[in-house]
């Protein structure tokens, strides 16, 4: 065997051979297909299982992300390619069909309208060394061509991405040598939404055991707001809200209609309700069909209860928004009135918000009543409703604050990703970290994340209690990790007895 042989090998899917590389332990397969490109006649469709082909293809650079929000460091604009977005990236120990090890499948976050698994940021291979098991990352249409919610078009496209991506692995992960019987599903923000919404959409029953679900946000669409959102997205771009309308338009431009939407949207608020601020125009859709229901009381039904389950979020989660808009300490008591108006539960919750922290400043109010509505909530009901429905759930809190800015930033959204993957120069790991270098309480950290995700990956137990409605426990991720009774308990009850819905049209 060659010296060039020998760092490479070779797997057969079930659409033709595939090659890949050694690299530093693992042999990693990149940009393999696993559906058709979705243009042309396939545009806005769902997605298709990818044409075969003959020999070997080299599998050693990432597929092009999809049409996106932000141009991609290092690759052309949304829209580059060919269309190929719907490809997979595995990292493997050992590509052995006998090898039977645990699967880790990634699902990006960026609000339903960015990011891609070639990510620097989601470099698996710290995860996959560690855990001595299989990672696979992928990409899903994300903006309108995953989301908008348009005529003669399948509802939730970005979602179906994601069910074909897990129908691959099923299929074809044994080849790489994981285990299809022991796959689990982990994402975070828009991620952690998706996985909601897989956990209880039929297409999806079956293809995973396990689901670790970092920071879920509460924004489901009702099918009327999505409707009147891919109106006004239609719109932007001179068209009607149809498939066959959109379907001659370049994604370049339909990204661009996106984009001038967002920053209109706050002037929706009379039709759009809490959707509004966010200015963000996509969604999961409680479409029906697709996804038919919400996952709060579907998984209270009993909708997942054979999937174990790990959810958790931020201390601080809105802060990191705050801090990209430039106005970390510009929050004045006006906006703040605002936000707790708008997002605070029951008609008196802008005044249980100031009594339960009333040395809070108007920023800090601000940013707990969004962290709150947005993450806090959603995620820890997602726990609760598991167990409602008679599964299992542990649940975490990350409180150690980011080292950039001084700090400034604390345990601000998207301050997981970093330490799970390992990655503090990458993406948003270069703001969170900016101007420092890891410390030994960092890298203990995401040493910490990496093992209680492969564990419960290969045992089910992340290595904390799991999670009951009576104690509460949680593990608190910081220097000094504890396993304590949930630490936002203000949160908790503010927000009892208030039922999360899917987002509706106003008027």
């Amino acid at each position: 065997m060659t010296d060039i042989q020998a760092a490479e090998a070779v797997v057969r899917t079930a659409a033709g051979a595939v090659r890949g590389r050694r690299e530093d332990g693992l042999t990693v397969f990149r940009g393999v297909p696993f559906a058709a490109p979705p243009v042309g006649a396939a545009r806005f469709a769902a997605p298709r299982p990818p044409a075969k082909w003959d020999g070997t293809r080299d599998a050693y650079a990432f597929g092009p992300p999809p049409p996106q929000d932000l141009l991609v460091p290092g690759r052309r604009g949304p829209g580059s390619g060919d269309g190929d977005w719907l490809t997979a990236n595995v990292w493997t120990p050992d590509a052995d069909p006998a090898a039977r090890r645990p699967v880790l499948v990634w699902i990006y976050g960026g609000a339903y309208k960015l990011g891609h698994g070639g990510s620097p940021g989601y470099d698996a291979r710290r995860i996959a060394a560690d855990g001595d098991l299989v990672v696979v990352t992928f990409n899903y249409r994300v903006g309108m061509e995953g989301f908008a919610r348009i005529g003669g078009a399948p509802a939730n496209r970005g979602l179906l991405d994601q069910v074909a991506a897990l129908e691959w692995v099923r299929a074809n992960i044994a080849g790489f040598g994981g285990d299809p019987g022991q796959v689990t599903v982990f994402g975070e923000s828009a991620g952690a939404g998706s996985i909601a919404a897989l956990l209880v959409m039929p297409a999806a029953a079956g293809l995973f055991r396990r689901a670790i679900a970092q920071s879920v946000p509460g924004t489901f669409f009702s099918d009327e707001l999505a409707r009147d959102i891919g109106a006004a997205l239609a719109a932007e771009a001179g068209r009607r809200p149809t498939a066959a309308d959109l379907a001659a338009v370049d994604p370049d431009r339909l990204v661009g209609a996106g984009q001038t939407l967002a920053a209109k949207m706050a002037g929706y608020t009379g039709r759009w309700g809490q959707a509004a601020p966010t200015v963000t125009p996509y969604s999961p859709v409680v479409d029906g069909e697709v996804l038919p229901v919400l996952p709060w009381p579907a998984l209270a039904a009993g909708a997942a209860r054979d999937v174990d389950l790990v959810v958790g979020h931020n201390r601080d989660e809105f802060r990191l928004f705050v801090a990209l808009a430039g106005q970390l300490g510009q929050i004045g008591e006006e906006r703040a009135a605002a936000a707790l108006r708008m997002y605070a539960p029951g008609p008196d919750g802008a005044a249980a918000y100031r009594a339960a922290f009333p040395a809070a400043s108007a920023g800090e109010l601000y940013e707990k009543v969004q962290t709150d509505w947005l993450f806090a909530v959603p995620t820890m009901r997602l726990a609760e409703a598991q167990l409602a429905g008679g599964g299992r759930a542990h649940a975490y809190e990350l409180t150690w604050p980011a080292p950039g800015g001084g700090g400034a930033l604390g345990a601000c959204h998207a301050l997981d990703l970093p330490l799970l993957f390992g990655t503090f120069r990458a993406d948003l790991g270069a703001l969170l970290f900016a101007g420092t270098e890891p410390d030994a309480t960092a890298l203990a950290l995401s040493a910490r994340f990496r093992a209680s995700w492969t564990a419960f990956a290969r045992t089910g137990d992340p290595g904390w209690p799991a999670y009951d409605t009576e104690r509460r426990l949680v593990q608190v991720l910081d220097a000094e990790p504890a396993v304590v009774p949930y630490p936002e308990e203000k949160t908790h009850r503010l927000w009892d007895g208030h039922e999360i819905t899917a987002l509706p049209l106003l008027g």
